[in-house]
């Protein structure tokens, strides 16, 4: 990892605590422009950034790219068990297929044929029974053939018409049910997919790859800082006896390094805590060394100035 060390804040505070006594209605800053910072969203390899810090770029430029190769086969197999669910539903929809439901039929006519056969066993048998020519056993057994063939007609026809009737709506709705859960899951492994590319998301300055290419990134890394191309605006530390003049909306004058004139600001926000924690019990003295910062909103006639210009302000 770029380790990058910019003890801007330590100088700023040194600055103006030496400062303090000789020009005490002065507050110093430096400019600043929004940064993105941008975050890896998996512990994965970095194969590429095809764009080299300092370069301009567009929202949607790649800046940062992870190894995919995990990332495709989950997505492969979302698709395979959405593409599972999709033929379950149209089997379901389509019905039994002709075969089926022929093999059906003749299962049928196969049943009642046996039955007819058992019904003419049994008159047989009640004709040789009154002759005293077959035994009583004989005739219930004839009897019991004949219950079992009508019995056999009738799982046969309903069988039948269990195939005629299609699936029900219930497997059905479970099929469709199923279809859509794997047809989101499909679109949840296209975006994490998606996420496997870092892109630029506003136009601006790439200011700092803090990765290589080649090394393993932690989830919530910060992997890209883009430095937008918004107006900029200056960071002011101002000092514990002016804050109660430093009003949200006011409008302020500030000085900015190399321009020669100054420029009208207005004052979007100040701290409620000091740069540093004071102890509990201070004097009038210490109170007065404390500094807030504050951002102060600048025009768009500074919109080509880069970061870092160091600006002051006077404070009455």
């Amino acid at each position: 990892m770029k380790l990058r060390y910019i003890p801007l804040f330590c100088a700023l505070l040194t600055s103006l605590l030496a400062c303090t006594d000789s020009d005490s209605n002065t507050a110093f800053g430096i400019l600043e422009r929004d940064r993105v910072t941008l975050l890896a969203t998996a512990n994965e390899v970095i194969t590429a950034q095809p764009i080299a810090e300092g370069s301009e770029v567009k929202a949607g430029d790649i800046l940062v790219e992870f190894n995919q190769t995990k990332q495709l086969a989950t997505l492969d197999m979302a698709k395979a068990l959405e593409q599972q669910a999709q033929m379950q539903l149209t089997k379901l929809l389509n019905g039994e297929r002709a075969e089926d439901i022929r093999a059906a039929e003749a299962n049928l006519s196969s049943a009642k044929a046996r039955a007819h056969e058992a019904e003419l066993q049994l008159k047989r048998a009640h004709e040789l029974v009154a002759k005293s020519l077959a035994s009583q056993a004989e005739l219930d057994n004839a009897i019991a053939g004949r219950d079992s063939a009508k019995a056999a007609v009738e799982v046969a026809q309903q069988s039948l018409n269990k195939l005629q009737s299609g699936a029900r709506l219930e497997d059905i709705q479970q099929a469709r049910a199923a279809l859509k859960a794997a047809q989101a899951d499909v679109q949840y492994k296209q975006a994490q997919l998606a996420d496997m590319t870092i892109r630029a998301s506003r136009d601006g300055i790439l200011d700092s790859l803090p990765y290589n290419i080649g090394e393993r990134v932690k989830v919530n890394s910060i992997v890209a800082i883009i430095q937008a191309n918004s107006t900029p605006y200056a960071r002011v530390y101002v000092p514990e006896p002016y804050k109660a003049k430093m009003a949200a909306g006011k409008e302020i004058m500030v000085r900015i390094d190399g321009v020669e004139n100054e420029v009208a600001g207005i004052i979007r926000w100040v701290s409620v805590e000091p740069a540093f924690t004071p102890y509990r019990s201070m004097s009038e003295g210490d109170r007065s060394r404390l500094v807030y910062l504050s951002e102060i909103d600048l025009p768009a006639s500074t919109q080509a100035l880069p970061a870092g210009i160091p600006v002051q302000i006077k404070l009455h």
